[in-house]
């Protein structure tokens, strides 16, 4: 039986994700507040770009806690047929 353990990431990587987020995320808000347009343009560009960040959060969320779900359940599984194997005695008579 293989047992999968879920991977972690490293301080470096979870780093370079939120300094990319940020970068990304000021460089459009910057963009809107400079574009040469109409202020009702840069406040629809300004609500889709809140939009977009918050969902894009809950949307991470989602997919974390459908992984920390399945591996719940991988490790409720695993425990049983341990337990189940555990208590399995192969020199026992069947009578």
């Amino acid at each position: 039986m293989a047992s999968s353990t879920p991977t972690k990431n490293t301080n470096a990587f979870f780093l370079q994700a939120g300094i990319s987020f940020a970068v990304a995320l000021l460089t459009m808000i910057f963009a809107i507040f400079y574009l040469p347009v109409d202020p009702w343009i840069r406040a629809f560009l300004g609500l889709g770009t809140m939009f977009l960040t918050t969902s894009s959060f809950t949307l991470a969320k989602c997919v974390r806690d459908a992984q920390e779900d399945s591996y719940v359940v991988s490790r409720i599984d695993q425990a049983r047929v341990d337990k189940i194997l555990s208590d399995h005695d192969p020199f026992k008579s069947v009578s």
